[in-house]
């Protein structure tokens, strides 16, 4: 069984064939990334899988949440002034009417001119951060996770790196005041959405921890409808429209993570291709291919003046999605001035009872690409 394969499998029955919102996505992709998988007899410990698209793991799987726990450690720092809900994420996005296309090609051209020196190593370093309602106590809390991707140019490589969870603290100065209310637990149990039960999480840190193992299943360690290897990615069509046809191969007309939810072509090309431009070792050409090929997609629309959760300014190019009973916007953020993707957000539109508690705007999930590029060397 692939990487991939072994992480669907982890979706556990109770989830059925409902579709994932992003925040939960990334949560349960970064438990299921940072449990490494039982060895065979005879065989290594095989790390999972680093590399793969962001956006494009995040839709593959969804495994099941299980307690965290911490043992004390100091208070939680300022809450994420970038990581706060409802007011704070709409007052920093102003949706500007202008042509969603024009932008999306501007920024093909700046990506298309960014250097390319291919390494020895694709370097990969992630912040995630999820919100979570506390069961008792009327407050919000941020999860956040770092996590480092090593994946070797050469065939027949190694793949590796580390995984650290940072702990939780509350979301806003008001929930800090809450948390205090409460008695400053050092442990919370929080709800999740699509959980039958509550999860624990701490204020505390975990210590990283990390490795390296033999790349799996033929090299392919990258998602793009498929698993794909680094050559495969490398020698993409950097015609929008032969990435296009390319992308769509692998098309079912189904979801990214159940066929038995029907999806149409331009969404699923949307949540497959954004890895392109966010996180993946393509060629600049190949980037600004992604660019133009959204910018034909009519259910896409422009977000200017976004800023992420690490305070970056930028655009976005977003989607809106039926998630059970919530209407979410997915967000992918990228620097006008390069072309660079800089984040992946989840944000409500409609909240329905899966994200009841939450205001419309608000951002419950988002991963930010801190770092992504060429080394000649890993840890």
């Amino acid at each position: 069984m692939n990487p991939m394969d072994e992480l669907r499998a982890a979706r556990p029955a109770h989830l059925g064939d409902a579709p994932v919102d992003e925040g939960t996505r990334a949560r349960e992709l970064t438990y299921a990334m940072s449990h490494p998988r039982k060895a065979r007899r005879g065989r290594k410990v095989v790390w999972p899988v680093w590399g793969i698209s962001l956006a494009g793991a995040t839709a593959a799987v969804a495994a099941a949440a299980v307690v965290v726990t911490g043992t004390g450690g100091a208070p939680p720092s300022a809450p994420d002034s970038v990581a706060q809900p409802a007011a704070t994420a709409t007052a920093t996005a102003t949706k500007v009417r202008l042509s969603a296309r024009e932008v999306l090609l501007a920024a093909a051209e700046k990506a298309g001119s960014q250097p390319d020196e291919m390494g020895a190593w694709w370097h990969t370093s992630t912040m995630q951060r999820t919100l979570h309602q506390v069961a008792e106590g009327g407050y919000t809390v941020v999860e956040r996770q770092r996590s480092e991707g090593w994946t070797s140019s050469a065939t027949g490589g190694e793949q590796g790196g580390t995984y650290q969870s940072l702990g939780a603290r509350p979301a806003t100065p008001e929930d800090e005041a809450a948390w205090r209310r409460a008695g400053s637990p050092r442990e919370f149990e929080v709800k999740v959405p699509g959980k039958p039960r509550a999860i624990t999480l701490s204020t505390s840190p975990r210590k990283p921890w990390g490795g390296f193992s033999p790349l799996v299943d033929g090299d392919k360690v990258f998602w793009l409808g498929r698993n794909v290897t680094m050559k495969e990615l490398r020698a993409l069509p950097s015609d929008p429209g032969r990435l296009k046809a390319w992308l769509l191969r692998s098309y079912k007309g189904h979801d990214t993570e159940s066929e038995s939810v029907p999806m149409a072509s331009d969404p699923w090309l949307y949540r497959v291709s954004t890895g392109l431009i966010l996180d993946m070792p393509v060629t600049p050409e190949v980037r600004a291919a992604a660019f133009r090929m959204l910018a034909d997609l009519d259910s896409v629309k422009v977000i200017e003046n976004v800023t992420d959760a690490e305070g970056r300014q930028g655009a976005a190019v977003a989607v809106e999605e039926k998630v059970r009973d919530s209407v979410m916007e997915t967000r992918l953020i990228f620097d006008q001035e390069t072309g660079r993707g800089l984040a992946s957000e989840s944000v409500v539109v409609e909240p329905g009872d899966a994200h009841a508690g939450h205001e419309p705007g608000t951002v419950v999930g988002t991963t930010t690409v801190l770092e992504a590029g060429w080394a000649d060397s890993r840890p």
